[in-house]
């Protein structure tokens, strides 16, 4: 059975999706098969951070009709799929943004998951996005006003029967002035699933194009990202730490 779930937030620059792309990577690493999809048509970011953004078809030529929707899927080296979206200003001309959810449908059954980042915000195009979904993950900060915003967004989710199964603090410093925990699940009224730190590794790995959870798997962003895949997907995730000097010198004696 293939999961439709949505990453979407009510605020702009939350981390969404490069949170989309490393989480496609953790669900990868546990087994399952992924594909992880921009639906922010707008201004997409996901084939850019993935190196994937000078390709022959993307979502907007399905959603005008010039491609089929098996010709803009394509294999990641780390071993989900990807469906990006086009870069160009000439190709939101045309896009009907209202067949999302009809593309959400085909991809049921080529997939375990089918991850969605869409854009951020309370408009047509996210709320489109959100239709195509069953399931939704709210991304935000730990700040008023970005939670603020996540409440907004959780409305919507339940107005448009998309089942919002949990809440991502991400980006967290741990500043006297963030929210906490428990201030931020008693004001949206649901569960948080995972609290990301915020970790330069993410910075470096976007520049190299690549996921965290690929360029630093042990960094602190990447731990976290693992441990929400495996609630997701109802797996164990045991951290492995790395081994000291001493141990890395015995591995050596033994080769």
């Amino acid at each position: 059975m293939t999961r439709l779930i949505i990453l979407t937030s009510g605020k702009g620059g939350v981390g969404k999706t490069t949170l989309a792309s490393n989480l496609a990577a953790a669900l990868t690493d546990f087994g399952e098969k992924v594909i992880v999809m921009d639906a922010n048509l707008t201004t997409p970011n996901l084939g850019l951070q993935l190196g994937m953004h000078l390709v022959p078809h993307t979502l907007h030529d399905v959603l005008k009709g010039k491609s089929k929707l098996e010709n803009a899927i394509y294999p990641h080296p780390y071993g989900f799929k990807v469906i990006p979206a086009s870069l160009g200003l000439k190709d939101l001309k045309g896009v009907d943004i209202e067949k999302l959810p009809e593309i959400s449908l085909h991809l049921l059954g080529k997939a375990d998951y089918v991850i969605m980042d869409c854009s951020a915000g309370l408009g047509k195009e996210a709320i489109s996005a959100l239709s195509a979904s069953d399931e939704a993950l709210i991304v935000t900060t730990p700040h008023l006003s970005s939670i603020t915003d996540a409440l907004k967004i959780i409305k919507i989710a339940e107005e448009c029967k998309v089942k919002v199964i949990g809440v991502v603090v991400n980006r967290v410093k741990g500043r006297k002035y963030e929210l906490s925990r428990e201030e931020i699940e008693d004001f949206l009224g649901v569960p948080i699933l995972a609290q990301i730190p915020e970790d330069e590794n993410v910075a470096l790995s976007n520049a190299m194009k690549e996921p965290v959870i690929e360029y630093s798997p042990n960094s602190p962003a990447s731990i976290e990202v693992k441990k929400l895949a495996a609630k997701l997907c109802g797996k164990k995730f045991r951290v492995i730490k790395p081994k000291n000097l001493i141990g890395r010198f015995i591995d050596w004696l033994r080769r």
